[in-house]
């Protein structure tokens, strides 16, 4: 199971890395950016294992960017933090450069904040 142990990098990219550099984190925040909140949701609308989703659930948590509401409940809700909502400025940003910059000409990319 992954853990979170904070980044010492004197660099904030370094550091943001350390939790935003797994790529089930960023996709995991988008769907909570959209509205997900219970782990059975994240796994019908992610491609990603009960373990690894369970692993980084808690490595967020622990991160600070989601909080287990109730903590120990067996079906609690993850819910975005103000740490977390503050990422979605980031978010729109990499989307834009993403729609700008990785589509071909003829490709019209979707707006990532519409659920499918």
């Amino acid at each position: 199971m992954k853990s979170y142990e904070p980044s010492k990098s004197p660099c904030p990219i370094g550091r943001a890395s350390r939790i935003l550099g797994d790529r089930w984190v960023l996709l995991i925040l988008r769907e909570a950016f959209l509205g997900v909140s219970r782990f059975e949701e994240f796994m019908v609308r992610l491609p990603i294992s009960r373990a690894a989703l369970s692993s980084r659930l808690n490595m967020m948590s622990d991160a600070g960017l989601l909080v287990r509401d109730p903590p120990d409940a067996k079906r609690a809700a993850y819910r975005l933090t103000e740490s977390g909502r503050a990422l979605e400025l980031a978010y729109k940003a990499i989307g834009a450069w993403s729609a700008e910059h990785l589509y071909a000409e003829q490709e019209k990319p979707r707006d990532w904040r519409k659920s499918d």
